[in-house]
């Protein structure tokens, strides 16, 4: 066989060698790509996004401005816990630009199983929506009060089957509680194996009372006593519970996306219910699209994929993106062309910006810069 039909033939069993490889070794990675964008403003399979009920206006009914443009949330879409990547697609993933390719333990942890992750996506998401209508509310002076209330229970923990992902907290050990880190300080004053006596009004009985505006009643509350446990890193005595801060609005704010999860979704909802509630229209009609966590008193936090939510919102038509100050150097170092980053730490400066876009005064934003 001459030396160069040899070479070629090597060079041909080599290549299919390398592509068998490629296509079957599978890589501990998981790829993120730009997922469904969402206008606020607008409907959602049919139904509004955001429904503001039982707001008295001038007439006596609901009173909900019209609103025009986009304040569009995004999202990304990720692969399954099941999904293996092979080595071509990890490298396929790490060359385009509408891909990002992470370990697979970022995304699914080995210490939670696949429904533990959704779960707990879906428990952010819920507790997102709660951050923006409060925000959103006290930006516009509406009164608003607090509860502690219990935001999740761990499986197999001493509050098991006991306490519920949404009972109102009104004392332990008899002692009033007004902060979620509160409940944490009295458990922890007793020892591991103790009995500790929660005081709180089941999630239904308050969801109940909220509905009609109302605060929870103290006249629903019941006595529940629960064991402790040593805690895993430092002994300490636990329950099982992660605390969190309810609201009670005095009129229904109703928010429908199904399917979504994470708590990044928290600044878009917050604006659209301002939106909505005031007949200055944010957007001056123009597409507007952003990301970001929010708290009760309006900061914008940071999250994860900021590269693909610009990418998705820019392919969907949005001209800005509201873009959390913590991500900006990530996302300018990847800007899709036409899209204006603009840099939000709070919803002081959400709205700041707006004005800025609908009265054509653009120069003045203050855009993302890459370090």
């Amino acid at each position: 066989m001459p030396r160069r039909t040899a070479t070629l033939l090597t060079s041909a069993l080599l290549l299919i060698t390398m592509f068998c490889v490629g296509a079957l070794i599978n890589v501990p990675y998981a790829e993120m790509s730009p997922g469904p964008t969402v206008n606020t403003l607008g409907e959602h399979d049919g139904d509004p996004v955001l429904n503001v009920k039982d707001k008295p206006g001038r007439d006596g009914r609901p009173e909900e401005y019209d609103t025009s443009g986009h304040l569009n949330m995004t999202t990304v879409r990720v692969t399954g816990a099941e999904y293996r990547m092979t080595l071509f697609g990890a490298l396929s993933g790490w060359v385009r630009h509408d891909s990002l390719v992470v370990p697979h333990e970022t995304l699914y942890p080995d210490d939670k199983s696949a429904k533990e992750v959704d779960q707990e996506n879906a428990e952010e998401f819920t507790a997102s929506q709660e951050s923006a209508k409060a925000a959103a509310l006290k930006e516009l002076n509406v009164p608003v009060s607090t509860h502690v209330l219990v935001g999740s229970v761990e499986k197999g923990a001493p509050a098991h089957k006991r306490l519920h992902a949404g009972d109102v907290i009104t004392a332990v050990d008899g002692t009033p509680v007004g902060r979620p880190e509160s409940v944490g300080k009295l458990v922890t004053q007793h020892k591991p194996g103790e009995k500790v006596t929660f005081t709180v009004i089941p999630a239904a009985k308050a969801k109940a009372a909220q509905k009609k505006g109302k605060k929870p009643s103290s006249k629903d509350a019941e006595k529940i006593t629960v064991g402790t446990r040593k805690a895993a890193d430092d002994g300490r005595a636990v329950v099982g519970i992660q605390p969190a801060v309810g609201h009670t609005f005095p009129f229904d704010v109703d928010i429908k996306l199904a399917d979504i999860g994470g708590p990044s979704a928290g600044l878009m909802f917050a604006l659209g219910i301002v939106d909505k509630l005031t007949p200055t229209d944010l957007t001056g009609g123009k597409f507007v699209a952003g990301t970001g966590t929010i708290d009760d008193t309006g900061k914008v936090g940071e999250i994860g994929g900021i590269q693909m939510k610009t990418v998705g919102a820019r392919n969907k038509g949005a001209e800005y993106f509201l873009t959390p100050a913590g991500n900006c150097a990530t996302a300018a170092k990847d800007k899709p062309d036409g899209l204006t980053l603009v840099k939000t730490s709070s919803m002081d400066d959400a709205l700041s910006s707006l004005k800025k876009i609908r009265s054509g005064k653009t120069d003045e934003l203050t855009q993302c810069k890459a370090h």
